[in-house]
């Protein structure tokens, strides 16, 4: 059993299908398939259900895969030490992030403390960020709700309220607070590409008794414009708010918060940077709790 056919076996694992995984390793299809098939020979039995040109784990796959992504693990961990102290690989920060905003302000104050920090930053969903983690292809993932995964470890940094925002010279603009459902026959405008906080807000609308109209689907400074504009309404964070100078109202309905969730991989051993990252995010976090609350 050779490691690049455990990275071979792993990248499938995670595409569900040969051809991508045999286009994301660079390799020919059959090639990568009889590398499949000589390690189900040696293990001795099949690791995949195999369902026209998708395939997926079996219940052998899903307990070798867990294996194997401890392995990678171990090899960063003992790369990790044998360059530690000299190496730039220790001072390298590996972070994904599903909304931007979710490292707004923070990195700057981190580059004020720890200068010689090297941060390598992306954007993707929680079940990407997810799948980076196990693979080892980042060290720190920032998602709305925590990830749930046995081999991973998350922590809630913030629950922050969310508002209703509307023009001042809306209907409802003075009002203190606002139940959901008031404004369940107005058009909506939501973030694009923002689909965990998408499904969130319309969960919110759908316990108050109706499926938003969504109008607009855009960016948040086009969002600016519209609001302002009076052609709908959002339910956006308050930090979001704050930031964009947005008039808004809280709603009255009960538990109306987002998570802000931090995440890592259990047994992966962290540099000192990232260890000293990690812990100025949660502290970071603390120190401003009141730019997410109402």
């Amino acid at each position: 059993m050779e490691l690049l056919q455990l990275k071979y076996f792993q990248t499938v694992a995670y595409t569900q299908h040969i051809s991508k995984a045999a286009a994301q390793l660079n390799i020919a299809q059959p090639s990568l398939s009889l590398t499949i098939k000589r390690l189900e020979d040696e293990i001795g039995t099949p690791l995949f259900h195999r369902k026209g040109r998708n395939i997926e784990l079996n219940a052998a796959g899903e307990i070798l895969l867990k294996h194997v992504n401890r392995i990678f693990i171990e090899l960063e961990n003992a790369k990790l030490a044998i360059h530690q102290k000299d190496d730039e690989l220790s001072k390298l920060i590996r972070i994904a992030i599903s909304n931007s905003r979710f490292l707004s302000g923070l990195i700057s104050e981190y580059i004020e403390v720890c200068p010689s920090a090297q941060l390598h930053q992306g954007i993707a969903s929680r079940s990407d960020i997810r799948m980076q983690l196990k693979k080892g292809d980042i060290d720190l993932g920032i998602t709305g709700h925590p990830i749930q995964d046995e081999e991973i470890a998350s922590r809630v940094l913030v629950e922050e309220h969310i508002v209703l925002v509307l023009p001042y010279a809306h209907a409802y603009g003075a009002e203190k607070e606002i139940s959901l459902h008031a404004v369940a026959n107005e058009p909506f405008l939501s973030l694009a590409n923002n689909d965990e906080y998408s499904r969130f807000t319309t969960m919110l609308c759908e316990k108050a008794g109706f499926v938003p109209h969504l109008a607009f689907e855009v960016d948040s400074h086009t969002l600016v414009e519209i609001i302002r504009l009076d052609r709908g309404v959002a339910l956006l964070p308050v930090s979001v708010c704050r930031n964009l100078g947005l008039h808004y109202v809280p709603i009255a309905d009960d538990a109306v918060v987002y998570p802000i969730s931090l995440s890592w991989v259990r047994h992966r051993n962290l540099s000192p940077y990232l260890a000293q990252f990690r812990d100025f995010i949660v502290s970071y976090y603390a120190s401003n709790a009141s730019m997410f609350k109402i």
